[in-house]
């Protein structure tokens, strides 16, 4: 196992456990690896400095770990990330169509959430359907 510094399109950082580089490399090229803050796919190492033993601030460490946000914005994301993903159901690329479905009666109301090609979702804001775009990408598993 080796432990990796990432940080994503947005600058938000965080660290990772991967079986091995190549994993992480195969993960990344695949695009199953994505931001835990924003879900971007956009996931790079970052810059990361050698553990040379217990010589560091050990109680600043823990009060900010490299995985929490960094800003009360990327908290609010974090958390409306949360929320949403905890009370809704994803329906991945089949958003548009659930989204109709359920607008024309032919299933049941309930929360979702997906993806869908810009045009769809012109094409259902033109057509009445209720829909918004949510700040972050759905979240993935990585490994």
């Amino acid at each position: 196992m080796i432990q990796f510094a990432l940080k994503c399109d947005n600058d938000h950082r965080f660290d990772s456990w991967f079986q091995s580089a190549d994993a992480f490399d195969k993960l990344r090229a695949s695009g199953m690896l994505t931001c835990e803050i924003c879900g971007s796919a956009h996931v790079e190492k970052a810059m990361m400095a050698p553990r040379l033993g217990a010589t560091h601030d050990t109680e600043t460490a823990k009060a900010r770990p490299l995985s929490s946000p960094a800003s009360e914005a990327e908290t609010a994301l974090a958390e409306l990330r949360r929320k949403v993903e905890e009370n809704s159901d994803y329906v991945g690329r089949d958003f548009a169509r659930e989204a109709w479905r359920m607008h024309a009666g032919d299933a049941p109301e309930r929360a979702i959430h997906g993806e869908a090609k810009p045009e769809e979702a012109r094409k259902l804001l033109e057509e009445g359907v209720p829909i918004a775009p949510l700040p972050f990408l759905p979240g993935r598993k990585t490994n």
